[in-house]
């Protein structure tokens, strides 16, 4: 009984931490050049994007040297 509560227990926990993890933060500025590291993700709620869309910024990556932007539909 012990171990079967504890393993439930546990299991809840990663459950809990991968759903964090999968959440992605919004922002409402876009962050100064070089705050970011290479190739993440921000969302950015300024207003730039249609109504149900927010801009999605991605680091340069690689050989890049600028920010990709673009407006994807709000999840």
């Amino acid at each position: 009984m012990l171990v079967t509560r504890s393993a439930t227990i546990a299991l809840l926990a990663i459950v809990g931490m991968a759903g964090a993890a999968a959440a992605q933060a919004v922002v409402k500025r876009e962050p100064p050049s070089g705050a970011l590291k290479r190739g993440s993700v921000v969302l950015v709620d300024d207003g730039t994007c249609p109504a149900g869309q927010i801009k999605e910024v991605t680091a340069a990556a690689g050989t890049e040297t600028r920010r990709s932007r673009r407006c994807v539909p709000k999840r």
